[in-house]
């Protein structure tokens, strides 16, 4: 059976997000590579008699979603970080889309910062419908819940508590929301973006 393989990061010393914030979570997306791999092994076993394991078939189905989504929306989220903090430039189609679809960058900025701060655990992301040729924000579930179907994200920003709570308590969604954007790598927003269009 092929497997899911880690990716391995380069992240830099990051503003307000420790080193130790940092290494905890990239343990949390191992162990999503690690369920993933897991959930899909039990299922080839169960499948030998789907009949009588139609039960456990059906709750490890439910759950691959769950840790799959955990694996794929983290490494996202990570290559943000890589590389040095860079501005989205303006001349750059990303940008010239987003005041497009929004009116301004500081009013899509608004809005998707706002989103990030639903209250509950989950994802704030920017897509591309390569269909529509639009952006469409969005908010996610957990990890898999509200995933719109055949777009691409652009921008992922994790707002689980495990994300931030190390170094800005419970209470410091709002700080981490800002200082996300302040340690982003837009290059790698603006790479998603172009690379979705193709």
């Amino acid at each position: 059976m092929k497997i899911f393989e880690e990716t391995k990061f380069n992240i830099p010393e990051l503003k307000g997000i420790s080193a130790k914030s940092v290494e905890e979570h990239l343990k949390l997306y191992s162990g999503y590579v690690k369920n993933a791999n897991t959930i899909l092994q039990k299922i080839d076993e169960y499948a030998k008699d789907s009949e009588a394991n139609a039960y456990a078939l059906g709750e490890l189905q439910r759950r691959f979603g769950f840790e799959f989504d955990g694996m794929r929306n983290h490494e996202i989220y990570f290559s943000h970080f890589e590389g040095a903090p860079t501005a989205l430039s303006a001349s750059g189609s990303l940008y010239k889309k987003i005041e497009e679809e929004f009116g301004s960058f500081d009013g899509w900025l608004a809005r998707f910062k706002s989103i990030a701060l639903t209250r509950g655990v989950g994802w704030a992301v920017l897509y591309v419908d390569p269909k529509t040729d639009r952006l469409l924000n969005a908010w996610i579930d957990e990890q898999h819940l509200g995933h719109l179907t055949g777009l691409s994200p652009v921008l992922m920003l994790d707002v689980w508590e495990h994300s931030f709570v190390l170094d800005y308590l419970p209470s410091g969604k709002k700080n981490y929301v800002e200082d996300f954007f302040v340690n982003l790598n837009w290059q790698t927003a603006e790479a998603n973006f172009a690379n979705a269009k193709r």
